[in-house]
């Protein structure tokens, strides 16, 4: 344990959000020189938590660094995660090294950047579609309902070959998934029935395949290659984060657009693509949603900052606060579009980078910058201080943005 802490010097984690500054991650995480500290968590136990740029990059990079949760002394999210780590197979989440490189592999096919691309038209007509629906509908209209959460569900829906028609049944089961302070049998039954619907539903393409990433993974349950138990965890994953997080910075980052004018008629008046996509890497810096860390914990001995992290002792990776780190973003509390934001961290760093962020940012492109021009009146209809943040999630955002124009 370092030695400029004792055991009653040890905050919390995770910490509050300062209410005047929803935007900004709890203010006793800004600010440490060396870049981590200790916390503790739920269970007692204080792993370390890493805020800095810089020592976020390397420990996302370095092969002594492990995302498997079944090791003793990972830091686990909640009580909730820690009583199913042995029922829940092993995916891409929770694998390391070969495994990882196998699991992955498997799920790269819809996600190349090619395939991507050629999806954008597809994501630009269901964000029209949206809006027309927004403007020819009653004021205020909410953004979240509206836009943020369908436009990421369509598009997940129709790359995994999941019937869209069952939206509301993930999105009611993915959200019992991702509550930030979860009991041990609190999210069960919700996690087994999506588990349940996904196994179905490969089986069901087992049978009858069609051109869509859920009919890959049944291609490899056929083929011997994965469990479809496996195969269903791995689509879990990809349909909660396909929709989610995205959905989230959507709805919190026209948020931050309203309240920062400038930035919003910069982003209306660009036509550079490249332009664009760095504003929303801005964006993404500026708003980093997972607010619970990465969770890793070291196999080897790690000297970094100045501290060497013990070989089972739990680490915590968080975004927040790497990515408004000033020795590498300056005035970070400034969103800033025209700023160099492509080492930004909000899909992560290193082999475990977030395997869908060529479409994340397809989406976040065309969403933002169709919006602002398709609505350029776009104002708030409530009082700032109103709007539901979502500080009881583990992806942060607003649970409402209602609107006029």
């Amino acid at each position: 344990m370092s030695e400029t802490l004792t055991e009653v010097d040890i905050p919390d984690y995770p910490m509050e959000r300062d209410l005047r500054c929803p935007f900004a991650p709890p203010p006793q995480m800004l600010g440490n020189a060396k870049g981590l500290t200790r916390v503790k968590i739920w269970n007692g136990t204080t792993p370390w938590l890493i805020t800095g740029h810089d020592e976020a990059r390397a420990l996302f990079a370095d092969a002594r660094v492990s995302v498997d949760d079944r090791r003793e002394g990972f830091p686990h999210w909640n009580e909730h995660m820690l009583a199913t780590v042995d029922k829940r197979p092993r995916s891409v989440f929770t694998a390391d090294a070969e495994e990882h490189t196998r699991f992955r592999r498997m799920l790269s096919k819809p996600f190349t950047f090619r395939r991507v691309e050629g999806l954008r038209p597809i994501i630009q007509k269901i964000t029209d579609e949206c809006i027309d629906e927004i403007l020819a509908g009653p004021q205020p209209a909410d953004l979240v309902d509206k836009l943020a959460l369908p436009v990421p569900t369509v598009v997940i829906s129709e790359m995994l070959g999941v019937p869209y028609e069952d939206h509301e049944f993930f999105q009611e089961h993915a959200n019992a998934g991702l509550a930030r302070y979860a009991a041990a049998d609190a999210m069960q039954k919700g996690a087994m029935s999506l588990h349940q619907y996904l196994i179905n539903l490969i089986e069901k393409k087992q049978a009858d395949p069609a051109e869509d990433a859920v009919s890959d993974l049944a291609e490899r349950v056929t083929a011997g290659e994965i469990s479809v138990k496996e195969a269903a965890q791995l689509g879990t994953g990809l349909l909660i984060a396909g929709h989610e997080t995205t959905a989230n910075v959507i709805g919190i980052g026209i948020l931050a657009l309203l309240e920062n004018p400038e930035q919003a008629d910069f982003l209306r008046n660009a036509e550079d693509p490249k332009v664009i996509a760095n504003a929303c890497e801005e964006l993404m810096r500026y708003l980093s949603i997972i607010q619970n860390g990465q969770r890793r914990i070291a196999i080897e001995d790690i000297e970094i900052g100045g501290e060497t992290i013990r070989a089972g002792e739990g680490i915590i990776i968080d975004l927040a606060p790497a990515n408004w780190d000033a020795k590498a973003y300056p005035e970070p509390d400034k969103l800033d579009l025209s700023r160099d934001a492509g080492q930004q961290l909000g899909f992560g760093y290193g082999r475990h980078q977030c395997v869908g962020q060529q479409l994340a940012r397809a989406e976040l492109q065309i969403v933002f910058h169709t919006l602002l021009r398709r609505i350029p009146t776009l104002r708030l209809a409530i009082p700032f201080d109103e709007v539901p943040f979502k500080h009881d999630r583990l992806a942060y955002g607003v649970y409402e943005l209602p609107v006029t124009w």
